[in-house]
């Protein structure tokens, strides 16, 4: 996909390193959790996370600090440079979610901040198929995404995550595991079978 103006991210907010963490560290201010993608990760249980689309690393960052092993990947190398001074021991990599190759597999992938409807249009199916690559036995893709008009669907992003060999585990509205009855955001926890 490359770093064009195919890419939705960087096309439509031109990277946003400087103010990206601002919100985040408003809402820290004001007593609200921020670290329920972390939360949510770590009771999967896993030992490896690969933090795809990792932006500024918040979500890395936090993995780390509870003692698991991540790894960040994200196109926008500026917004890479700002996770790599908040954490200099996790390793940061300039990549696209669609090819990159990291030659390891995870117990989770984790798509996190919308990444999935950031993604340059028609490139949605490489990237599930990609990542699924990168995941263990019996390892889980998370990904959470707004449900926009215009944007990718959640019958969509399952028919890319059967076709990748995976199986839709759990489906929630929040990243704190409310109930998804429709809406306009869904987590999702796709699993591929331990046997392969």
């Amino acid at each position: 996909m490359g770093a064009d103006a195919r890419n939705r991210w960087l096309a439509e907010t031109g990277g946003r390193s400087e103010t990206y963490d601002r919100r985040w560290e408003e809402l820290a201010a004001a007593g609200q959790n921020v670290h329920g993608e972390a939360d949510l990760v770590e009771g999967l249980g896993p030992r490896s996370v690969l933090d795809a689309g990792c932006g500024t690393g918040r979500v890395a960052v936090e993995l780390a600090r509870r003692g698991i092993d991540v790894v960040g990947v994200d196109l926008d190398a500026s917004m890479l440079e700002k996770a790599r001074a908040k954490q200099p021991d996790v390793p940061w990599v300039v990549g696209d979610v669609a090819d990159v190759d990291l030659g390891r597999t995870f117990d989770v992938v984790l798509l996190a901040g919308n990444v999935m409807i950031f993604l340059a249009p028609g490139t949605e199916a490489a990237v599930v198929g990609n990542l699924a690559r990168h995941l263990e036995p019996g390892g889980a893709l998370v990904a959470g995404f707004s449900l926009e008009p215009g944007r990718l669907d959640l019958e969509t992003y399952d028919g890319h995550a059967r076709a990748a060999g995976l199986v839709l585990g759990a489906r929630w509205a929040t990243w704190d595991r409310q109930p998804f009855e429709g809406g306009n955001y869904a987590v999702s926890v796709h699993r591929r079978s331990a046997g392969e």
